[in-house]
């Protein structure tokens, strides 16, 4: 039987958020912007204190982390974006290193209890369900946990199927919006893109499932697909890139042995065109994230090709993706679990994807990396790794072999420095050549 709700303003519905409450808020294109600005003002009233904050990404304003909020506000996320990397270089937001098929387990196994969560759904269908569009991630685990729920229906939330479908009496308290979800535009490609793009589709077999984020390098990957056959998606989350692909019948998860027919995701980040393809679409299911990332569900998928990318890499195949030195920059995210599905897939192939410089032309591949940088992928996880200049297959390869590789895709103008500190750090034997 459904709860006899009543919609209510936004200020009424954050009256239930208490001190020492933890929040959770929706991710990336559905965090609920209304909500959030309500919050914000009775938190500059100081009607409570000491509330923590966790969310994956948000696209909008984030103004909890700001300074002005110390004390009053904490956010402890599980990823840093751009709209909370600033504060938390500061010291002002805090970080959750996690992997994204964890992040459910922290909620559901009661490391990290959720007093509040504040989602955006789509209007109610006759049955009394509404859905959680473009993201269910961990938030389905933050709504199952929660003490209140509180929800904004906004008819531009599109109707996603599989587990993005909830009744209406999971929530307590709901407002209703008519804002249109924040887009992101796909990013214009640069020749080193295209030639990155390249040489990943020169990886990926027909028939084979793929896993990439969103971005300029996933959108050039997936520009040189055309060609392809029998592509599946079962992914973290997609964007614009995937529909012509869709379209064309290039992709149509025709050779998963589950989910067949189906692309699946988690979450998702595109433009209106993208909300609209996934709005009451049986061939799209949206997953809780500990399916969609749980490495040993991907290892079930035959030629799974993860293309994930990377901050920088040293010469023994350290992949550091979260942070620039000690500046945290993003988050683990759902590389490793990717990763390592991948590599435990008959003929997967999981792939580190990168241009071999920065915008000012200093190397992204380095003797060593930067003192604090992150490793989320192990030298011992690392197999294919991909820059504009080629790609190379380290798995199996010993420290001398892997840097004479790693090396050979580097820039041109900074492999003799990488070549001399391989020699300085290996020895007579980095040049040793077996007859």
């Amino acid at each position: 039987m459904l709860k006899p709700v009543k919609a209510v303003s936004f200020e009424e519905a954050v009256q239930s958020i208490r001190t020492n409450d933890r929040i959770h808020i929706h991710s990336v294109a559905c965090a609920p912007q209304g909500l959030i600005q309500a919050m914000c003002e009775r938190g500059r009233r100081k009607e409570f204190e000491n509330v923590r904050i966790q969310h994956l990404h948000t696209e909008g304003e984030a103004p909890y982390a700001n300074p002005e909020f110390e004390g009053i506000f904490q956010l402890e996320s599980f990823f840093v974006g751009g709209n909370v990397r600033k504060n938390t270089q500061a010291g002002y937001a805090k970080y959750i290193p996690v992997n994204l098929n964890e992040t459910q387990k922290l909620i559901r196994d009661g490391y990290l209890p959720v007093d509040v969560v504040l989602i955006q759904v789509s209007t109610p269908d006759k049955h009394g369900f509404v859905s959680l569009g473009t993201s269910v991630d961990c938030t389905l685990a933050a709504i199952e946990n929660a003490r209140t729920v509180i929800a904004v229906i906004n008819p531009n939330v599109p109707r996603a199927w599989g587990d993005a479908m909830i009744s209406m009496d999971k929530i307590d308290i709901f407002c209703e919006d008519n804002t249109p979800l924040i887009e992101a535009k796909p990013a214009q490609l640069t020749d080193i893109d295209i030639a990155i793009g390249k040489n990943c589709a020169n990886l990926i077999e027909d028939g084979a499932t793929i896993q990439m984020g969103i971005g300029a390098i996933p959108n050039a990957v997936l520009a040189q697909l055309g060609n392809h056959k029998n592509l599946g998606i079962h992914t973290e989350m997609f964007a614009d890139g995937v529909l012509p692909l869709y379209y064309k019948g290039v992709i149509n998860n025709a050779n998963k042995p589950m989910d067949t027919g189906k692309i699946v995701s988690t979450f998702l980040m595109g433009s209106k065109e993208v909300y609209d393809f996934i709005d009451d679409n049986p061939a799209v299911a949206m997953m809780d994230v500990g399916y969609t990332n749980n490495p040993t569900i991907i290892a079930q998928l035959p030629k799974m090709t993860a293309i994930n990318s990377a901050i920088s890499i040293d010469i023994t195949g350290q992949v550091n993706s979260d942070s620039i030195g000690c500046k945290f920059y993003s988050g683990c995210g759902g590389q490793l679990d990717f990763i390592r599905g991948a590599a435990q897939s008959k003929g997967g192939k999981p792939i580190i994807a990168m241009p071999s410089v920065t915008g000012k032309g200093l190397s992204k591949i380095t003797p060593t990396l930067l003192n604090g940088a992150g490793v989320v992928t192990t030298r011992s996880d690392i197999h294919y790794f991909v820059t504009e200049y080629g790609a190379v297959d380290l798995y199996g390869k010993t420290m001398q072999d892997r840097a004479k590789a790693i090396i050979s895709i580097a820039h041109p103008e900074h492999r003799e420095e990488l070549d001399k500190a391989a020699f300085e750090r290996f020895g007579s034997h980095y040049h040793f050549v077996k007859k």
